[in-house]
This record gives structure tokens, sequence and C-alpha cells, in this order.
């Protein structure tokens, strides 16, 4: 059987616009670097060992038309003035031999930085759930680190936001995106 477990994951993030959506969100595919890969998108799960790395040395492992796996979020609106968020979060345990979680949020009217922690939350609370934590996603972040500082089972967590407000005219599409590499 053949190991298809990605060894190393980066983060990036993009914005496009244009007066067709696909266009845009072409141009936000561009904006983040992976408008050359054929990109296949894949659930939650950061693999045991999964080392994150640097958007540039993850680049730089890929090759243009690769099949890449990726866990994408994505958000796209022609509604003038409109606020669009798309953000990716990350929890990773403690432990390297258990596997972490990556969330995808989207959404319409939050900001930059209250889709990044929402979606970090996420990510949070489906690993805690899984490593026996009661993790209550409505309590403050200082209260949420305490719990997974008191636990020692969850050793960081991390999001890649993208926000951005729709033109006057045509599409705006945000993206933010885990991409694997195996």
């Amino acid at each position: 059987m053949i190991d298809f477990v990605p060894q190393k994951m980066f983060l990036t993030k993009g914005v496009g616009n244009h007066k067709e959506e696909l266009h845009s969100f072409e141009l936000a595919l561009r904006d983040a670097g992976i408008e050359k890969f054929n990109l296949v998108q894949v659930s939650s799960i950061l693999p045991p060992a999964c080392k994150v790395i640097s958007k540039t040395r993850g680049l730089s492992e890929l090759k243009p038309g690769a099949i890449t796996y990726c866990v994408l979020s994505r958000c796209c609106s022609n509604e003038p003035r409109r606020l669009l968020a798309a953000s990716v979060g990350c929890a990773i345990p403690a432990d390297k031999r258990a596997y972490g979680y990556i969330s995808e949020h989207h959404s319409f009217g939050q900001t930059e930085k209250q889709a990044g922690e929402y979606a970090e939350d996420l990510a949070a609370a489906m690993l805690a759930s899984t490593l026996g934590i009661d993790f209550n996603i409505d309590e403050s972040w200082d209260e949420k680190k305490e719990i997974f500082k008191i636990s020692g089972k969850i050793v960081s967590t991390r999001n890649i936001t993208q926000s951005s407000i729709v033109k006057h005219q045509g599409y705006t599409t945000v993206i933010a995106v885990a991409v694997f590499i195996f």
C-alpha cells in the first residue's frame, strides 16, 4: 500500500476582482500564488507530524500542473460594499503522533480578525473534542488559551484569513488555503 500522507503544509491567501466571477476566483488564486496547480479540495485533518512550512518554501517544492491537495475557504460576491472573509484555522496537537484539525470558514460582515479567530476556534474545538478536552467555543480567547495550557494536549492554533470589500463593479473573491505537500 502506498503511503499517501502529506508531510508538509503551508498557508496562503488571496483576493481577486473582475467582472466575471470565475475570473475573480482565478485572480485570487494568482494572488495566493497557487494558480498553476490542479487543486483538489479535501476535508479537515492535519496529518500526524505534518510540518507547517513557509509559503515560499512550499511553492518551491511544487511543480506547475501538479495535483495539489488543499483545504480551501472561498467567499465571493458582486454586491457593492459587502465585506467578505475567507479563513482557514489550524489546531496542532502537542503529541506529534496525533492528528490535528483544519477548519474552513467564510462569512459576510466579519472583519479579518473576527473570521480568523472564529476559524481557529472551530479547529481547536474539533481537536479538543477528539482529545477529551472540555472546550466551550463561547469562552474568551484568554480562557481558551488557559484550557490549552492546562490540558497540555494542544500545542498551538493559527489561522490565515483574507478579507475584502466588494468593489462597485463586478465580483470580488477572497480565499484562504492550507496546501499539502507530499
